[in-house]
């Protein structure tokens, strides 16, 4: 253990990862990532803590713990690159993406596909994994009614977030009330407030935007691309299997990586349907081996319009070899986040930015709600940006005698919804790797992302407002202050032990 690192210093770090950054994602075009800038970032982080005394053995069981935390998150990852393949050589996604272009019209095509993630991962708890199926699904949907995949998947990271956020089935969702200490049913309850318009609303662009960008629809194209999906895969409803599987398992709590192998291994079955083989072994014959890991080409021809051809390169996958980028850059986001994390930066910034509310209802909120969208910047994993500032300002927001629904609601709000929008994040990583689109720049899908930004400035407007911002009782204040006497003699003794 070493000395608190003075603010200036956690600022000077933050300034050489700023400048990494900037260097990696667009001086240098050709590199165009943060892996090296996120471990250059690491690096400065560890020569500044080394500086205060902290030793390097304590800084690295700081990055395990980090990468630890997000092991589940690699290896749904893996799981879900493994499970695509499977169900690209089955023809599983091009049949449903072939129902889907029957059923669906284009005015209603955006609001459809918000609407029915918000189902499936109010269903299962999980935003990657609804984005991993889903909404893989409906981006190829998406291409051949016209719309721009950046529009597309926004709409499908509003819908995956909001379920990911409301669902009891959720990490997050339990881990917020479980730090600021409020109960898991007032919790969710008290996220409808601020949630529920926000999809509201953005239900309501995505169906504006859905009859305008609809009214230029190309019926020609759609018959293009439903004769190429017939042209190179066999069509039949026995290939909606897996997936109801999955979904249905999911739903009914079954793990989340049990779930997703048994959908890798539905797949198999349906492999000799679409000429390929599971057991390979012939010359020029790849098996289930090779293509779980490396995946499928599928080519569009010369001809082909740029409908078809983007579906052709969303058909291609690259099974397992695909996501390890992902995986890499969060591990890279670690090693910065594990080291500011453990030697307390991440705690001074939080406590010159508690400075900043004055002591106010509204300026508090603002605080937590920008405090979660810098940790998931710095630390790279919503689960420290629900953690840290929960930690911080809990106190803060009794001191308020607000109700502690209102810090967990404003940890959610902010800590995971905006996760997605940071490239290195490991929900941002995974988003834009699965739905084959960025956050940011032309063709960035963040803007059209409408819940997860429109959510956190609906919070604000709340905390100023006063708006559902529940106090608490006489009873429960004092009961309060009990505990925390309590808490301070726990740790009184224990610095003493």
């Amino acid at each position: 253990m070493g000395k608190k690192i003075p603010l200036w210093q956690c600022l000077l770090v933050l300034t050489a990862l700023a400048v990494f950054i900037f260097w990696g994602m667009t001086i240098d075009t050709k590199a165009h990532e943060a892996h090296i800038a996120l471990l250059l970032g690491g690096a400065v982080a560890a020569i500044v803590a080394a500086f205060n005394g902290w030793r390097w053995s304590f800084m690295e069981k700081g990055i395990l713990a980090s990468i630890n935390r997000t092991m589940e998150a690699c290896l749904i990852l893996l799981a879900v690159g493994a499970m695509l393949a499977s169900w690209m050589a089955g023809g599983i996604v091009p049949t449903i993406i072939y129902y889907g272009i029957k059923i669906v019209t284009p005015g209603v095509f955006l609001f459809t596909a918000c609407l029915m993630c918000s189902i499936v991962s109010l269903a299962t708890g999980s935003s990657w994994f609804t984005a991993g199926t889903m909404g893989v699904i409906i981006v190829g949907v998406g291409i051949a009614l016209g719309f721009p995949i950046y529009m597309t998947a926004g709409a499908v990271v509003s819908g995956a977030y909001f379920g990911d956020k409301m669902s009891p089935l959720s990490d997050t969702t339990n881990l917020a009330p479980a730090i600021a200490g409020a109960t898991l049913l007032e919790h969710v309850r008290h996220m409808i407030w601020t949630t529920g318009p926000a999809l509201v609303i953005a239900l309501a662009a995505y169906l504006l935007m859905g009859l305008l960008e609809g009214s230029s629809f190309d019926s020609g194209a759609k018959e293009e691309v439903l004769a190429f999906i017939t042209a190179n895969y066999q069509i039949s409803i026995a290939c909606l299997i897996p997936p109801a599987f999955v979904v249905l398992s999911a739903a009914l709590k079954f793990p989340i990586l049990p779930a997703l192998f048994c959908g890798v291994l539905l797949g198999l079955p349906f492999f000799g349907m679409q000429g390929y083989s599971v057991l390979g072994g012939k010359e020029d014959v790849v098996g289930a081996a090779y293509i779980l890991n490396h995946g499928v080409d599928v080519e569009a021809p010369r001809s082909a319009s740029n409908a078809v051809s983007q579906l052709a390169e969303l058909l291609t996958v690259n099974g397992m070899q695909s996501v390890l980028w992902a995986v890499s850059l969060i591990l890279c986001a670690m090693v910065f986040g594990g080291i500011i994390d453990c030697t307390g930066m991440m705690r001074s910034l939080s406590e010159a930015l508690l400075k900043l509310a004055h002591g106010t209802r509204g300026g508090l909120v603002s605080v937590t709600i920008f405090s979660c969208i810098v940790v998931n910047a710095l630390c790279s994993d919503q689960y420290t940006a629900i953690i840290v500032p929960g930690r911080m300002y809990k106190r803060a927001f009794e001191d308020l005698r607000l109700a502690p629904k209102n810090l967990s609601r404003c940890l959610e709000d902010a800590g995971t919804l905006t996760s997605n929008f940071v490239p290195w994040n490991t929900c941002g990583a995974t988003m834009s790797q699965f739905l084959m689109c960025p956050q940011w720049g032309p063709g960035g899908y963040a803007p059209f992302a409408i819940l997860n930004w429109l959510n956190p400035l609906i919070s604000i407007f709340y905390g100023f407002t006063g708006i559902s911002m529940t106090k608490m009782t006489e009873a429960e204040y004092q009961q309060m202050l009990l505990d925390r006497e309590k808490e301070d003699e726990e740790e009184e003794n224990y610095m003493r032990a």
